[in-house]
């Protein structure tokens, strides 16, 4: 059986990683419009020269196709991918008939 030879180590540092949220600009579904702008996705396969990023949201191939899965892939150095802008999100104040001391009064 042949033997793999390297001419050097393989690179193992990635710039993005599985599990990792990035931002994609590609053609998807927003308020029942579809328009091209910045979807947030996350990272599901690290090739050696492209991504697989999945969404939540229906997106769209260059050609109008929509992607069954909701993966695109990308290259790595495309200009169309970044790593997500961190949003703080407003927290919504409790709302419920629960007890303070954790027993339900019958």
């Amino acid at each position: 059986m042949p033997g793999l030879y390297f001419t050097s180590a393989p690179n193992r540092e990635e710039a993005f990683q599985v599990g990792d949220r990035i931002e994609v600009y590609c053609d998807h579904d927003h308020d029942g419009n579809r328009v091209r702008d910045w979807l947030e996705g996350t990272v599901v396969q690290v090739d050696p020269k492209m991504l697989a990023i999945q969404f939540l949201e229906n997106v769209y191939l260059t050609d109008g196709w929509m992607v069954p899965d909701h993966v695109l892939w990308c290259m790595k150095d495309s200009q169309n991918i970044r790593r997500a802008i961190r949003r703080k999100r407003r927290l919504r104040p409790r709302t419920g008939n629960r007890p303070e001391n954790g027993n339900q009064e019958e």
